[in-house]
């Protein structure tokens, strides 16, 4: 009789948490679906990405540099992702937060 009082329970809660995860979009499970979508690669030139996907939304402020004796990092942002250059070659690609119910890393400190 105690299993019969703990199975229903459980079976509620399992079946909430199913539920409440089914309505966040995770943003890894975006990125995994549209994998076979063209993005920069990494070793790319600055000059064939803009050839590729056109102008950025925005470039953000360079970050690094000479006081610190490291390399510059440029930020390009486009709608999908945000492309990391290091000089001029491609280092990273990272794939944008498509909304606000999409859970995801939490935007670059600014």
């Amino acid at each position: 009789m105690n299993r019969r009082v703990l199975v229903v329970p459980m079976s509620v809660l399992l079946g909430l948490a199913i539920h409440a995860s089914a309505a966040d979009t995770l943003l890894i499970e975006r990125v995994q679906e549209t994998a076979t979508q063209a993005a920069p690669v990494r070793g790319w030139t600055s000059a064939q990405v803009q050839a590729r996907f056109g102008s950025p939304q925005q470039k953000l402020e360079p970050r690094g540099g000479q006081k610190r004796q490291w390399p510059t990092i440029q930020r390009w942002v486009y709608p999908a992702f945000t492309i990391y250059f290091e000089r001029d070659r491609v280092i990273d690609v990272v794939a944008n937060q498509a909304g606000p119910d999409e859970i995801g890393p939490k935007p670059p400190i600014r």
